[in-house]
């Protein structure tokens, strides 16, 4: 019965049908198990319906079926058609569809971060983030600093926050660079990661409704440093080096930035050479890892010292449903804060409403193609999804188009992006049909079951140019995220949308980003004297295994895991990178050939928590990883190693158990992977290294992958592209 009731999450309590009048509510018909053989749902629950109102209604009645673990449906009914219905024989029990609350952030519960969750306040308030983005709104709620003591006494920063800005001691220092002439944030995103991050529980935050609950961050203690790069969507090399620069003399504990290019060599690279030059002092780099997927070598931040993050999905989906005349409901992705209409209106294809332009161009909605007398109060079908915005120029309701990656976005009008199954059936209707109408509902949240998947726009590995080595380091949420956001800024980021919001929904690595950034503060309020190697590994090690045969690219889509934020302060093994190492491995990969550099290191040999070679599958070969782990558990305990998973190549780990003695005691193993010269079906294979000691389980993928053919790795992969040339003008970064 509780999984009935989690259904009316699927039901849009908005919907109203003309026909239906206003004392009708939502009710479930539960029938029990599917019956034997063959069985149309919709076909069985219409025929029901028709015995208890008039039949022509039924159809638009039904708002679904419920076909594939139980058989039930959901319609709109009087008390007296309920009442009806409830004596039918077969109807086990008719009952109200409630509405059942989820919370946001949910990202934070669906990782098993709680607000209950046992912290360490006192810790966490000395703990300073930076952030390098587009500024922040500092009149949210999110970040007011009511209850909150005063500025630590370590930080070493300023409040240069420009016109009409004034910090406070949740946000503790602020600096802009280039032309702009305040932190203020003019875009949101700045705002969005910094409340992702840190920001305070706000009771019934919401997005028109949607995603309803309390907006928090991971570290609602802790303190931001904000630092503006970015005026609009793109931000120039010379202002991050500059904001790294200030950021690290500032004193901050954690740097979270979530922009990037395509990738570059590390040598020109400003992120991570300022990310470098943090590691140096202390201080942990988190990165996004790009929104370029799902192609393969997209990532970025693939240098060893930064924390590089994939996006994945939550157990909550945002959806919306279209009616169509017929009585035909499907289901999109968008986020609507309301519906196109109150009644079904005209549904015309935009090849057909235009006088300029060709009818392909017409059929893409591009601008200035739609004639405005003819889709006015009208919803528009579209070939491409990126021209909502002349959509809305023309004076349309609505817009129906083609899902792009699965994802739901906000338009500046109510949108419903569908699948190609369902994008024919509505060109059908809409050309079979002689006044075709349509209604698109607004948008309703709904239970993922399948998460967490990698998002389809998550930049993958491997790197162009760090072959040994898997990147992205992990995944966290990324997807439909809610939290706050400025409303100087149009929440479908277009000119013609005049909304100002408070809070909104956006996807996107950038998302994923300060969930790891806050992930690793929280580590460090318990663990305050661990390096960002330390924190690194403990994220990384703890993270939940992903199933390689759902994310295109496996462990080069995921990197070790997702995040669990609670299991990563007591990981019980670690594995410590020194910035000795970390200095021999930048000396390898960005080919410096100064006195300072005596490099004899390796990068299969540097004390990564995960491990990854690239070789010639087609021939014998042997590789060895050499690793050194350090108790951070029992005094006294014992680790025995065990490889899981399958593979054609021999994997052996000596020794093969470790006996330690003492906290921080450290025990040395080699990993050793050899290969046949056999031809092997797959061009990548993966494990993972396992060490238990009966309590903690530290966990390390292991991949190895076809130096020849790289477009082999995962499917439909491209091939290796050759280094990019270095730019001769200021390149510019991109929000992700």
């Amino acid at each position: 019965m509780m999984k009935l009731l989690k259904t009316c999450l699927l039901i849009s309590l908005a919907i109203v049908i003309s026909a239906i009048d206003e004392e009708r509510k939502v009710f479930i018909a539960y029938l029990g198990s599917l019956p034997e053989g063959e069985f149309s749902a919709s076909v069985h629950h219409n025929a029901i319906l028709q015995k208890v109102m008039n039949p022509r209604l039924a159809s638009k009645s039904l708002i679904m079926s419920y076909k594939r673990s139980f058989n039930g449906f959901a319609a709109h009914l009087s008390q007296e058609e309920k009442q009806k219905l409830a004596r039918i024989d077969g109807i086990i029990s008719v009952f109200p569809c409630q509405e059942v609350h989820l919370h946001t952030t949910r990202s934070w519960d669906f990782m098993g971060f709680p607000t209950t969750i046992e912290r360490s306040p006192a810790v966490e308030s000395n703990i300073i983030i930076g952030v390098i983005d587009s500024g922040i709104w500092p009149e949210s709620e999110s970040f007011s600093d009511e209850g909150i003591g005063p500025i630590p006494a370590k930080w070493k920063g300023e409040c240069r926050g420009g016109i009409d800005f004034t910090c406070n001691r949740k946000i503790i220092g602020a600096r802009f660079y280039g032309m702009e002439e305040s932190v203020t944030d003019m875009i949101g995103h700045g705002t969005h990661v910094s409340s992702i991050l840190a920001g305070n529980q706000v009771p019934k935050a919401n997005y028109y409704g949607l995603a309803q609950g309390i907006a928090r961050g991971g570290v609602p203690s802790s303190r931001l440093a904000v630092y503006k790069v970015c005026g609009g969507a793109s931000c120039v090399y010379r202002d991050i080096l500059a904001a790294f620069d200030d950021a690290i003399s500032d004193g901050v504990d954690i740097i979270s930035i979530s922009m990037g290019t395509a990738p570059v060599d590390i040598a020109s690279d400003p992120i991570a050479i300022g990310a470098f030059h943090a590691m140096q002092r202390g201080i942990l780099t988190v990165q996004s890892a790009g929104n370029d997927g799902p192609s393969l070598h997209s990532v970025t931040g693939d240098a060893p010292w930064i924390f590089s993050v994939a996006a994945s999905n939550t157990d909550r989906r945002i959806v919306n449903k279209v009616l169509l005349g017929d009585g035909t409901i499907l289901v999109g992705a968008s986020i609507n804060g309301f519906p196109s209409s109150q009644e079904e209106v005209p549904l015309v294809y935009g090849r057909q409403v235009t006088k300029t332009c060709s009818e392909t161009e017409a059929s893409y909605c591009l601008p200035g193609c739609l004639d405005n007398s003819l889709v006015e109060q009208k919803v528009v079908l579209c070939d491409i999804n990126s021209n909502t915005f002349s959509v809305k120029a023309a004076g349309a309701l609505g817009c129906i188009l083609p899902q792009g990656n699965n994802v739901s976005h906000i338009g500046p009008l109510p949108v419903s992006a569908l699948d190609t199954n369902d994008m024919n059936l509505v060109k059908t209707y809409q050309k079979s049909t002689k006044k075709p109408k349509v209604q698109i509902f607004k948008s309703e949240t709904i239970h993922n079951r399948d998460a967490p998947l990698v998002a389809p726009f998550s930049s993958r590995g491997p790197s162009r140019f760090i072959s040994d080595i898997i990147k992205p380091d992990v995944t966290a949420p990324g997807v439909e995220i809610l939290a706050a956001y400025s409303p100087m800024a149009s929440p479908s980021k277009t000119s013609i949308d005049q909304r100002a919001v408070n809070y909104t929904i956006l996807s996107g690595t950038s998302m994923a980003c300060p969930h790891v950034a806050a992930a690793a503060a929280f580590v460090k309020s318990f663990r305050p004297d661990w390096s960002p190697s330390t924190i690194k590994s403990a994220l990384m090690t703890t993270a939940w295994e992903m199933n390689p045969n759902r994310s295109l690219g496996e462990e080069f889509a995921y990197g070790s895991g997702h995040i669990d934020p609670h299991k990563a302060i007591d990981p019980g093994l670690v594995y410590d990178i020194s910035r000795e190492d970390y200095f021999m491995i930048w000396c390898i990969i960005s080919q410096t050939t100064n006195a300072s550099c005596h490099a004899n290191l390796t990068i299969s040999e540097l004390n990564y928590p995960s491990m990854a070679v690239q070789v010639d599958m087609n021939s014998a070969f042997v590789v060895s990883f050499p690793r050194t782990v350090r108790n951070v558990g029992e005094a006294n305990s014992r680790y025995v190693a065990s490889i899981n998973g399958a593979t054609n190549f021999h994997i052996t780990v000596d020794p093969g158990n470790l006996q330690f003695t003492a906290v921080n005691q450290q025990k040395s193993f080699v990993v050793t992977v050899r290969g046949k010269e056999v031809k092997f079906p797959k061009k990548m294979e993966s494990v993972s290294l396992l060490w238990t000691d009966g309590i903690h389980k530290v966990r390390s993928p292991i991949v190895v992958y076809n130096g020849n053919s790289t477009s082999s790795v995962g499917a439909s992969a491209t091939p290796t592209p050759t280094p990019s040339v270095r730019p001769s003008a200021a390149p510019r970064f991109c929000l992700l």
